[in-house]
């Protein structure tokens, strides 16, 4: 079975000089992806804009419009962390057009990834930390009110808490929400999840599998999942400008095994984004995302054989 992914990376937004968020990770994935013959020409796609109604199923009408017309205020561009344009209006449908192409598609073929994605400080009435819409929350309510899906978990491996997507699925039986990330970074007022799993800086690889492993398991038989939604983040990385844990790119690929391993074995689809990734190095940024994508490749193909 091939993989199939999506990338936005033709969805530049002009940043101003010295911003320090990443945006040219996303066209390095998608080429080493390319170079590599990872994924198939013809199973490398471009997503669709995400529809309003399928927005509107988790974000308020009024942040929507604000949104795709421009009139946020200064202090919520702030928050986002990005300059307003048509092109960040533009991309973020495109991201989460991503997102849910490659849900729809774990469901046939078992894993399916979008190289971008992940945008789990986005909250229902507003964005912050680099994420305008929550891509995760709108592709799970999308294939919830679709039908191929009733419960999902949300396996968050991003360094940082994803506050937004806490918040949206707050008390929400259907939708399990699982976290490890750096105890004292980012968002400094965690929303608390189903299950949050809080680490000291500088984690290492076996610590953080430890206690990946002692969770993992249990977060699956709890869930009782009819799809897994993993945030791959590679900024728990050793060389990360914002991460603050120690992983190696080593421990990265053996917790994405993990989680594609323990999803495999009791026959869950896994949708899976990119996340964050802030390398003082971007090449290990984006090592760490290719690494990821061999790693979904390699799952297929044990189901496979």
């Amino acid at each position: 079975m091939p993989l199939h992914c999506w990338t936005s990376a033709r969805y530049e937004i002009p940043l101003p000089d010295g911003h320090r968020f990443p945006i040219e990770k996303y066209t390095l994935l998608r080429d080493r992806v390319r170079a590599e013959g990872l994924v198939a020409p013809s199973h490398l796609h471009e997503p669709e804009r995400a529809e309003v109604a399928d927005l509107a199923r988790v974000h308020t009408a009024d942040y929507i419009e604000r949104i795709l017309t421009g009139s946020i205020q200064a202090a919520e561009e702030r928050r986002i962390g990005f300059p307003w344009s048509p092109a960040l209006a533009e991309r973020s449908l495109r991201a989460v057009g991503g997102t849910l192409a490659a849900a729809r598609q774990s469901l046939a073929s078992g894993v399916a990834m979008n190289l971008a994605g992940g945008t789990h400080h986005a909250f229902a009435d507003h964005g912050e930390g680099y994420c305008v819409f929550n891509d995760v929350a709108v592709a799970t309510r999308a294939l919830q009110a679709e039908g191929p899906v009733r419960r999902v978990a949300i396996i968050d491996l991003d360094v940082h808490q994803g506050n937004g997507t806490h918040a949206i699925f707050a008390g929400d039986p259907d939708v399990f929400t699982f976290s490890m990330h750096g105890a004292r970074n980012y968002p400094f007022r965690k929303v608390p999840g189903v299950v949050d799993v809080e680490l000291a800086d500088g984690t290492g690889d076996d610590p953080y599998l430890e206690a990946l492993d002692q969770h993992l398991p249990a977060v699956l038989a709890r869930a009782q999942p009819d799809l897994v939604f993993y945030l791959a983040g590679a900024d728990p990385h050793e060389g990360d400008r914002l991460g603050r844990l120690a992983l190696t790119h080593d421990g990265l690929a053996r917790r994405d095994h993990m989680v594609l391993a323990a999803c495999r074995e009791v026959g869950i689809p896994v949708a899976i984004t990119i996340a964050g990734g802030y390398g003082h190095d971007i090449g290990t940024t984006v090592e760490a995302h290719v690494r990821t994508v061999r790693l979904a490749r390699a799952s297929l193909q044990a189901d496979a054989s």
